[in-house]
């Protein structure tokens, strides 16, 4: 039976996930914990497919985010989208990052209790903005984090929403709290707080909003930087960029975690 055969999916403090167990389930484990992308993969399944880590002695839970999935407002992704036409910082980013970060302590102790062996090490990962969750709860430092890994991060707020103005031929109209979300959402800034081994996987077709913040956090904070040839923003599942993504995940919690 695969791993993904044996893929555990559920709720945890009100937090939907997936889990997939490590390799030898009757030993003592890593926890790998980590959030999607609102691009693909854009599901807790779909990044555990994109990414599964296969043959670590760690589980690995994918946690759904807010507004995605079982958690889409009513009226579903176009609601999303209007919101995030109306403003992306104040109605997608701050709320989405701060209620995932918000509610990780309370899932992370009830799966300690569910996954048999999940006793080991934590690593936390993360792609785009499920990445800006992993480095705000990062930069928490309230969850005793051995490693972290994030792809296609976004590691500054602002460029990310210029990225945006590009990709969406918009206009974003900052405002004082919205600039001051941008500036709290800024972990170049904030590069201090990391305190954990960083690993940052970007792609040479990702955009340089993307691209030239993780180099400069990269510089501040040491750890890793893998650029994977080709990849753009998006790592959907069976990819040459998720391949990329996850050997690079795979080689870091290897190394950084010992379950």
């Amino acid at each position: 039976m695969s791993e993904m055969n044996q893929m555990v999916e559920g709720v945890a403090a009100g937090v939907p996930f997936v889990a997939v167990p490590p390799v030898d389930p009757a030993a003592p484990a890593a926890l790998l914990a980590g959030w999607h992308l609102m691009d693909e993969p854009a599901s807790e399944r779909a990044m555990a497919a994109a990414v599964p880590m296969a043959g670590l002695q760690a589980w690995r839970v994918y946690f759904g985010l807010p507004l995605s999935g079982a958690r889409l407002p009513e009226g579903g992704p176009e609601e999303v989208f209007r919101r995030a036409s109306e403003d992306a910082v104040l109605n997608i980013f701050e709320p989405v990052t701060e209620q995932a970060a918000g509610e990780f302590p309370a899932a992370l102790a009830e799966l300690r209790d569910r996954l048999p062996g999940a006793t080991g090490p934590l690593g936390v990962f993360g792609g785009s903005a499920g990445a800006l969750v992993a480095l705000e709860v990062l930069a928490r430092g309230d969850a005793g984090i051995a490693a972290a890994a994030v792809a296609s991060p976004v590691v500054q707020l602002a460029p990310m929403i210029a990225a945006n103005e590009r990709r969406y031929g918009l206009t974003y109209s900052w405002t004082e709290r919205s600039r001051a979300v941008a500036a709290r959402y800024d972990y170049v800034d904030r590069a201090a707080e990391l305190t954990a081994p960083l690993l940052l996987v970007t792609g040479t077709g990702d955009d340089v909003a993307v691209r030239e913040p993780a180099e400069a956090l990269h510089a501040k904070v040491g750890g890793e930087l893998v650029t994977v040839e080709g990849m753009a923003h998006e790592f959907p599942p069976g990819t040459p960029g998720a391949a990329g993504v996850d050997a690079a995940f795979s080689a870091w919690f290897a190394r950084r975690l010992r379950g």
